[in-house]
């Protein structure tokens, strides 16, 4: 498994308040909504200091940053399947962190509010995924096995249009040697999980933001106690449901800690505490790894306990950093419509990246019909050897050309003027008074 920041939301997670203790090391930047509650004795029990920096509506550019940076090592970790990937920068870890943050965020509005615009905003780029995905299948002649329940088989199809399951999908289909690997169907289901782990966790959400409130420490660390339970071989859940629930155990932390940095639980505890916190989850995970390596070593994604402890420890320290830029800084100013872009159509470019990566496959084996290259075994085996390297650059303007035909389905999702390539704000989207750009649009 491999992933992105949460790709079905571009809004802005908040800063956690300063409590008037000053233990937080961040500045005060929140909504005057939310100002106004503290100041009245809101949730925390405190009062913060409201200051010009806490009337901020723009982005806070860190975070747009770090999702832009977990788009890329997606694509990346797909293209090479380097293990050490995951170690680098665990991006699932990360996504379902700052997914939790802004969902947290959203549920100052009413619940089921936000529940339905967050399915929505989930929902059409799937199915115009699916159409083309299942489209081909189709025409491959996908049906039914031989004696399978054909009524079942369509049910379970529905979970292309609503994924509370895992989609379905032939393992393979076709023949190799032809334009379509006979596993590509199984490389374009990939991202599924994701969007099916990421509805469960927005369903549960309100129950989960409850419980937190009320029991903040055994909230945030009962699913890696879980982890421990089904992530080990200790309980086997087998099939879709075991794998469902794993994946809820292994990110459920860093889900429940999204909420933490919302409500800034990590800035009223002692200062040296949370940077502490975060290598003691690490190092765990990482003697674990080392104990229980997976079939690929140290890929993580195949160690399930690991993941979670070094995901955890790993998010508790990104959150702790939280500049809250404003605007990228001057050396990074270079790829300020980059970072945009990618925020922009981070569900697109979730979605449709195996799609392009498979897409780089036939058109890279073109080059063998050049009667230079086949006939030479010096240029021969100088494609074999570059062959995945020159799918990486490959896999760019072909992903490129799929969001620029598909993305504007997340403008559409999202009830925002459809723009074909969004590298600049929105500068025609309307505002509330009084909210930030995360709350103008994180439905």
């Amino acid at each position: 498994m491999s992933g992105t920041i949460d790709p079905t939301d571009t809004s802005t997670v908040p800063v956690p308040r300063v409590p008037a203790d000053g233990t937080a090391g961040n500045p005060a930047r929140d909504t005057a909504e939310d100002a106004a509650r503290d100041a009245a004795g809101g949730r925390h029990g405190h009062r913060a200091p409201v200051t010009a920096q806490s009337q901020f509506s723009g982005r806070d550019r860190y975070l747009d940053l770090l999702r832009t940076l977990a788009l890329f090592r997606v694509v990346l970790y797909h293209t090479f399947a380097w293990g050490w990937l995951t170690l680098l920068f665990p991006s699932m870890g990360v996504m379902f962190a700052l997914a939790g943050a802004l969902m947290a965020r959203s549920l100052a509005r009413p619940a089921l509010a936000v529940l339905r615009g967050r399915i929505r905003r989930l929902l059409l780029p799937l199915w115009l995924y699916g159409v083309v995905v299942l489209g081909v299948l189709f025409a491959q002649g996908w049906r039914p096995a031989k004696g399978e329940d054909a009524v079942w088989w369509w049910l379970k199809i529905a979970f292309w249009v609503v994924p509370v399951g895992t989609p379905p999908f032939p393992m393979r289909i076709g023949e190799d040697g032809g334009m379509l690997d006979a596993g590509w169907a199984e490389q374009a289901a990939g991202p599924l999980w994701y969007l099916r782990a990421y509805l469960w966790f927005v369903l549960l959400s309100p129950l989960l933001l409850t419980a937190f409130r009320r029991m903040p420490w055994p909230t945030l660390l009962a699913p890696l106690g879980l982890t421990a339970i089904v992530g080990t071989g200790l309980v086997e859940i087998p099939g879709a449901t075991g794998e469902a629930v794993r994946d809820f155990a292994v990110y459920g932390s860093c889900w429940v800690l999204g909420f933490a940095h919302h409500d800034g639980l990590l800035y009223r505890i002692p200062r040296y505490f949370a940077p502490s916190l975060g290598p003691i989850f690490m190092g765990v995970g990482l003697w674990w790894a080392s104990d229980h390596p997976g079939p690929e070593g140290w890929d993580l994604n195949d160690v399930p306990l690991a993941q979670a402890l070094w995901s955890f420890g790993f998010c508790v320290l990104l959150f702790q950093v939280s500049p809250a830029w404003q605007r990228l800084p001057d050396r990074l100013q270079r790829f300020d419509g980059l970072v945009t872009l990618a925020n922009n159509r981070a569900v697109s470019i979730y979605l449709w990246h195996e799609i392009a990566l498979i897409a780089t496959v036939p058109l890279i084996d073109l080059l063998w019909n050049i009667p230079a290259v086949w006939q030479s075994p010096t240029l021969s085996g100088l494609l074999e050897s570059s062959y995945v390297p020159l799918m990486f650059l490959l896999v760019w303007p072909l992903l490129a050309l799929l969001v620029l035909v598909f993305g504007w389905a997340e403008d559409v999702s999202a009830r925002r003027r459809p723009r074909p390539w969004p590298t600049r704000p929105d500068s025609r989207r309307p505002r509330r008074a009084g909210a930030g750009s995360g709350g103008s649009h994180a439905r």
